[in-house]
């Protein structure tokens, strides 16, 4: 997991940069089973909104929780102050964010998958859209979900805002959320809508902590490409759009609107011998894949991990090299061998060694997020990988989608092998 330091509330703490999420949380210090010598946030100071929330991540197999209150503050990063940011006072949690050194998560997905977003929005529409104050119940994203069944893969429905007695049109509803981006969407979102950044952008890198020969340096780079990177030089894949997610404005009836930094994959190969597609989906959902700074591992159909753990062994040398490469845009993006698999014990010793590939849940047709893969950190230490929002009212004149330059040298299987084989050495 890639983190860097945020100023929330007057404190500065490294946080989680998470482009599988598009919530921003700190844990605070009403957490009473949160042990951490890092910086939390004074929960006696924060300027509550009036709104709980309870942030699910994972899929079925490994869901974890976030609860906590919203509120209002100045959030600083990068030498950039945005003000008035809503986000979240975490006091419960289960995740592993502080084990990893830092104090919370800051999402980078779009707003819609946003349920800080989702709560503010309908809190603030329906206040508008009439007097009364009936209680609404609102659908939760996929990765952030209302009820333990984390399996679930729906995205927000905010077609309940409009109710039976018409108080708001659909085409009401389209304008106030896309206007409502500005003012209180996810701090990124507000960057791009309005204008803040040269380019509605930001890229990537992953650095890797061991075994760092031919590895990228950590960059988090906002509005441009890091310097010395030219556009020409990324291979681009679309990001998926869902119809139905918003409906679309009077004045573009076809527009598709993206939810999360999903994208469209060609193929898979391991070893240079293309995996075949799972039977748990419908052959008729184009496989794609959610690029995931949050995620530490690769997560895929149970069918076909289970193929690549046959292939591979459950268990097998750390010297032997295997490649697993996702085709995206036409071009091969291998997984550095040295980030493909990780030592099964941890006294040090490099000798036997197990793929960081685990199952997730298969995409169900029609009903939420349809990625079978995603693709989480030792995919990303092989990649710049640049994330474009593209015009976040007109999608189709500016698409949102994803650059990707391969950071993996040639022989970097051959040179991962010898690394390993000269650590077993040691011992």
């Amino acid at each position: 997991m890639y983190s860097f330091l945020v100023t929330v509330g007057g404190i500065q703490t490294p946080m989680v940069l998470d482009t599988g999420s598009s919530d921003l949380w700190m844990v605070s210090d009403a957490c009473k089973t949160c042990q951490t010598s890092l910086p939390l946030l004074p929960q006696a100071s924060f300027v509550q909104a009036g709104m709980d929330v309870d942030l699910l991540y994972g899929d079925s197999l490994t869901g974890t929780h976030a609860a906590g209150i919203i509120g209002t503050d100045a959030v600083t990063f990068a030498g950039i102050s945005i003000p008035n940011q809503f986000f979240a006072a975490i006091n419960d949690t289960d995740t592993n964010v502080l084990d990893t050194g830092c104090a919370g998560i800051f999402g980078l997905g779009f707003a819609l998958n946003s349920v800080i977003w989702n709560e503010v929005f309908a809190n603030k529409f329906e206040s508008q859209s009439s007097s009364t104050s009936a209680k609404r119940s609102l659908p939760r994203p996929r990765r952030l979900l209302p009820s333990s069944n984390y399996g679930t893969r729906f995205f927000p429905n905010l077609s309940n805002l409009i109710s039976s007695q018409k108080r708001a049109s659909s085409a009401d509803l389209t304008k106030a959320v896309l206007q409502s981006y500005s003012s209180y969407g996810p701090a990124l979102t507000r960057m791009v809508t309005t204008k803040s950044l040269v380019a509605p952008m930001f890229t990537i890198t992953l650095q890797r902590d061991t075994l760092d020969v031919g590895g990228n340096a950590g960059v988090l780079s906002l509005g441009e490409l890091p310097d010395g990177i030219q556009q020409s030089a990324l291979t681009w894949g679309y990001v998926r759009g869902y119809p139905g997610a918003l409906q679309a404005p009077p004045d573009s009836p076809d527009e598709t609107y993206p939810v999360a930094w999903e994208v469209f994959i060609d193929d898979v190969f391991l070893d240079g011998v293309r995996l075949p597609r799972s039977n748990l989906s419908s052959s008729k959902i184009a496989l794609s894949g959610l690029i995931d700074t949050g995620n530490s591992l690769i997560r895929g159909p149970a069918d076909v991990v289970n193929l690549v753990n046959s292939r591979v062994g459950n268990t097998f040398a750390c010297t032997t090299p295997h490649t697993l490469a996702f085709s995206i845009g036409g071009k091969l993006f291998p997984v550095d061998a040295r980030d493909f698999a990780s030592p099964t014990t941890t006294d040090g010793n490099l000798s036997e060694c197990s793929a960081n590939v685990v199952e997730t849940d298969a995409p169900v047709e029609g009903q939420g997020y349809q990625y079978s893969w995603s693709l989480g950190d030792p995919f990303l230490k092989g990649v710049l990988a640049s994330f474009y929002y593209g015009n976040i009212t007109y999608p189709s004149v500016d698409p949102p989608r994803i650059g990707f330059l391969s950071t993996v040298p040639a022989d970097g299987g051959r040179r991962g092998a010898a690394e390993r084989s000269a650590e077993c050495g040691k011992e």
